[in-house]
């Protein structure tokens, strides 16, 4: 494989310099995010809650074990509108790999960027926050002011969650119990956790009112970019709740239920994105290490006094969950189903069934 150099441009003119397959001619745009997973790559390229942004692996070599088959995937595509890694392995080694990493993003038609300082990168985002960028071909600084005044959208304006959203609504399993799963941009990891248990999964569209329908509980799954952009998830959980059946929402999930109960939402500087996440139960006072993938959380004082922060951020003291205090309503920020190692947070799928 050939490389040619290449930029990645900022919104502030920042330039960082690099080098891409030579075939990858263009500009290419997105919010500019960071991942500190050192692993999990292809499940994090699969991942729908990164559609409409360029992803950064801090990690400094990322490839090394190739990309398995799609029984691994998140789902059946890469949702990031660019890749930013220091450094690509070309020599991967496992056994179950079909191919290297590039050799996938080629065939996926998405733009990476290799070679870049990744920490210098990252250093930036965690002190202006992150921020809308370019990779681009147009090597040399003209060409980069160019493309800087010409301005960048802001995928986080767009209903991303319209984009990766199932098309129709699919069931699963034949269980007793019935729950409804608002598809948000699911990961396949929470469908394989849900099925674990006697169920039917009644998997549907962002935008499908399953009100009318008989079921036992809901679930609201994880998706990308600014939660308000999802009103009419937003406005058909306000009018399920009214039926007071059991619900969890994971990721996107927990931020249209506190949109869905009457608080209210904001953005991150930086966001969290990796592995290591560690989150404090507030009633047992335990600790958890999470896996986590989100830019926005519920502002904790916005909530209405029936509701209450189930769970926090260690690190920045934010809510990674809403709960209502006396009907079966919660959700977590972080992700149970994306065990980082240990296995922490999976319980709350049972708990979820249990309570139906």
């Amino acid at each position: 494989m050939k490389f040619t150099p290449t930029q990645l441009i900022l919104e502030d003119g920042t330039l960082f310099e690099g080098y891409s397959p030579n075939n990858q001619k263009g500009d290419f745009f997105g919010e500019v995010v960071f991942n500190t997973g050192m692993t999990g790559y292809v499940e994090t390229l699969t991942d729908p809650s990164y559609a409409g942004q360029i992803l950064t692996f801090t990690y400094p070599l990322i490839g090394n074990y190739g990309v398995p088959g799609k029984q691994k995937w998140e789902s059946k595509k890469i949702h990031p509108r660019g890749v930013v890694i220091s450094e690509a392995c070309l020599a991967h080694s496992h056994s179950e790999a079909k191919y290297s990493l590039l050799e996938w993003l080629k065939e996926q038609n998405i733009p990476v960027i290799i070679g870049v300082d990744t920490r210098a990168l990252t250093k930036k985002l965690r002190e202006s926050g992150v921020m809308l960028g370019a990779i681009s071909s147009q090597v040399g600084s003209r060409q980069a002011r160019t493309i800087n005044k010409s301005g960048f959208d802001d995928p986080n304006k767009e209903n991303l969650v319209s984009q990766v959203t199932i098309a129709k609504k699919k069931d699963i399993g034949m269980g007793k119990k019935k729950i409804i799963a608002v598809d948000c941009g699911m990961k396949e990891n929470i469908v394989r956790c849900l099925s674990k248990f006697p169920l039917t999964i009644s998997r549907v569209p962002y935008d499908y009112d399953y009100t009318t329908e008989k079921f036992d509980g809901i679930f609201i799954s994880n998706g990308p970019g600014d939660p308000k952009m999802a009103g009419t998830t937003i406005k058909i959980l306000k009018k399920a709740m009214k039926q007071k059946k059991p619900t969890f929402g994971i990721c996107l999930g927990s931020q249209i239920m506190g949109l869905a109960a009457g608080g209210k939402t904001y953005k991150l500087p930086y966001g969290h994105r990796g592995h290591n996440q560690p989150c404090k139960d507030i009633k047992s006072g335990q600790c958890v290490i999470t896996s986590q993938n989100h830019g926005y959380a519920v502002k904790q004082n916005s909530l209405p006094k029936d509701w209450y922060v189930n769970f926090r951020n260690l690190n920045d003291g934010t809510a990674e969950g809403v709960a209502h205090k006396k009907l079966p309503f919660f959700s977590v920020q972080f992700h149970p189903e994306a065990t980082p190692g240990p296995t922490d947070s999976e319980w709350m799928f049972e708990k979820f069934y249990k309570i139906l």
